[in-house]
């Protein structure tokens, strides 16, 4: 069977499409926010970038997507490679979370199984081997990031949404079922099925075996394990829309394939666009620019921070991609932001939203002492933090537990943290104005340390030697 056209709906078809769609479905009731004009509406912001098959686009996808129609079900896959998302993950949970709002159902399918074979899209070589062991706790990981993520966005921004109805959120793991698969019957089902020439006529399959290192038979098959998790989904819950990457359209096309010949169902595919730095590389743990949603490897402040450090060039498209606000808001946003850009308003707006999703509106607050502790050297802000939030801070910066013992002077307190020489170089270290505490610059070795000046009442001291040596003192007793 050949393989239907690709129709893409961004760059120059986006607003045709667009307009089309919103003229069929604007005097429809609307079901609940966001139902009117859902695919319009995304291609707008630029979130959805292709439509598959190119008929779906046009007829059959709108039709099941208007409002008054029974609620749909669309999956989107994330191979469990990492114990964490990264904000490459982003755009595909916008995109769940959209289909969400409007009332659809949603399923986050973690690949526990997959994510051992690794996916060759985009790749120039094979993944490392992963362990069972390891892709179960990996799996485990993406299944609790990304349940953090549903229920960061029911409880900080669905309640403004006036009461709609919400969809139903399934998380699963594709090792539950290609785990008990028995190799022979996959094969003989799913591998009668698919043809060789479509799966070796795609790209990133031909760019692997024209590479000196080829491609191994698991890669190879990678496809027809995402094209066998669609049929799964298809027929256990019903699900008829997958959600991908930019790069994912050859394994939704597998999928498509797959389930159209044995279900003779009509079934769709959506890719959202990639994420890539300024240098044009995809972000990600392969690349090794990976922004974590984890917090124990990108805290609240370091993913606050990178947002808030986007340029004027990309911030209007990332406020239409990660966030929920309005267009029109959008608009008049960088509209004063043309004005007034020194306050730097959408980065600031952009980096607050992303937060609030990731981590709550405790993880935006975080972000919001640690920036004030490190560019405006609070004290207030200091002595608010927690120790999870120093450390997170000053992550490279030792941490030590001290004992305060009466008349503990300033040099006590430098030796005892290992910060400064013995002898007369760590004397003058601090005569020459070379140490602060609690960001007050100290010059007098001999100086009593004093509680509510050195001592913040978090029990915390701030050791600074130099411009940029931190370390970080918790007081045990006071």
């Amino acid at each position: 069977m050949a393989a239907p056209m690709v129709m893409r709906v961004g760059c120059r078809r986006v607003a045709g499409l667009c307009g089309g769609l919103s003229r069929r479905i604007h005097h429809q009731p609307q079901r609940a926010p966001g139902a009117k004009g859902l695919l319009a509406a995304q291609c707008e912001r630029g979130l959805f970038q292709e439509v598959f098959p190119a008929q779906g686009a046009e007829e059959g996808l709108p039709a099941l997507l208007e409002p008054g129609q029974p609620p749909q079900t669309v999956y989107c896959g994330f191979d469990a490679t990492a114990d964490s998302l990264h904000v490459g993950h982003l755009l595909t949970v916008m995109g769940l979370l959209h289909f969400q709002r409007a009332g659809h159902n949603v399923i986050a399918l973690v690949g526990g199984a997959t994510a051992r074979l690794g996916d060759p899209s985009g790749r120039t070589k094979e993944r490392e081997p992963l362990s069972e062991e390891l892709g179960r706790e990996h799996a485990l990981g993406l299944r609790e990031g990304l349940r953090r993520l549903f229920d960061n966005h029911r409880l900080v921004f669905w309640p403004a949404a006036g009461g709609a109805r919400l969809g139903e959120v399934m998380l699963q793991d594709n090792a539950w079922w290609l785990g008990r698969e028995p190799v022979v019957g996959f094969l003989c089902g799913v591998g009668g099925r698919l043809r060789m020439g479509t799966l070796l006529s795609r790209q990133s399959c031909q760019a692997r075996l024209r590479s000196a290192e080829g491609m191994s038979l698991a890669e190879f098959l990678y496809p027809a394990l995402q094209a066998y998790d669609f049929l799964h989904l298809h027929r256990h819950h019903g699900c008829r829309i997958q959600l991908g990457g930019a790069d994912q359209m050859g394994n939704i096309m597998s999928g498509y394939e797959l389930v159209t010949k044995v279900t003779g169902e009509d079934v769709f595919g959506i890719t959202v666009p990639l994420i890539t730095s300024t240098t044009g590389d995809k972000l990600g743990k392969s690349a090794g620019n990976a922004v974590w949603l984890n917090r124990d490897k990108t805290s609240p402040f370091e993913l606050y921070q990178f947002f808030v450090r986007q340029p004027d060039s990309t911030v209007e498209r990332y406020l239409k991609l990660f966030t929920f606000i309005p267009l029109p808001e959008i608009e008049h946003m960088m509209e004063m932001h043309a004005k007034e850009p020194e306050k730097r308003g959408p980065q600031k707006r952009l980096a607050a939203e992303v937060t609030k999703l990731v981590h709550g509106k405790e993880g935006l607050e975080s972000a919001k002492r640690c920036t004030k502790a490190l560019y405006y050297s609070s004290v207030e802000a200091l002595e608010a933090m927690s120790d999870q939030e120093l450390q997170e801070l000053f992550r490279e910066a030792p941490f030590a537990e001290l004992m305060l013992e009466p008349g503990m002077s300033v040099l006590d307190l430098c030796h005892k943290a290992n910060a400064i020489p013995d002898g007369p170089s760590g004397y003058r270290k601090i005569t020459d104005g070379g140490v602060s505490i609690n960001y007050i610059q100290v010059t007098n070795p001999e100086t009593v340390l004093v509680i509510g000046q050195h001592i913040l009442k978090n029990g915390v001291s701030l050791l600074r030697i130099g411009k940029k040596n931190f370390y970080i003192i918790k007081w045990l007793t006071l």
